[in-house]
């Protein structure tokens, strides 16, 4: 009984119910979105996604310090093929200079992110995310 509550429950409050991540093949096919880490902002600083879809986010620092690509509501909202670029116990991604990472997930859950880079946000290293 407990089971069917919960489960009544997710559906009234608009919870998406787990979906079974894409063949390994589909990946392949991902749809390719470049972002860069220059020192001090994201370029582009506004991205945008579509539930379902399957991407390759690439991350590229072309600064010369470190960044993060910190977003830990986006990244909670998503499924992620490849959680190894992840920083264990933390929710983002570190690049050091020169440094590319790719980001495999989709999308499950429209909604709006908040993006900074956790050592130069008070610098204006922010952004933002939507998913539609």
């Amino acid at each position: 009984m407990n089971i069917l509550r919960a489960l009544l429950i997710a559906l009234c409050t608009g919870m998406a119910l787990a979906q079974p991540a894409p063949p390994l093949a589909q990946w392949v096919d991902a749809e390719l979105v470049t972002v860069q880490l220059v020192d001090d902002r994201f370029l582009p600083d506004k991205l945008t996604f579509r539930r379902g879809v399957l991407y390759r986010l690439r991350l590229e620092n072309k600064g010369k310090e470190m960044h993060e690509f910190t977003a830990p509501e986006f990244l909670a909202a998503i499924e992620v093929k490849n959680s190894d670029v992840l920083e264990p116990g933390l929710p983002e991604i570190l690049l050091h200079p020169t440094e590319r990472k790719d980001l495999y997930f989709v999308a499950r859950q429209s909604g709006h992110y908040p993006l900074r880079c956790a050592d130069h946000d008070w610098d204006g290293m922010v952004g933002e995310i939507d998913v539609q």
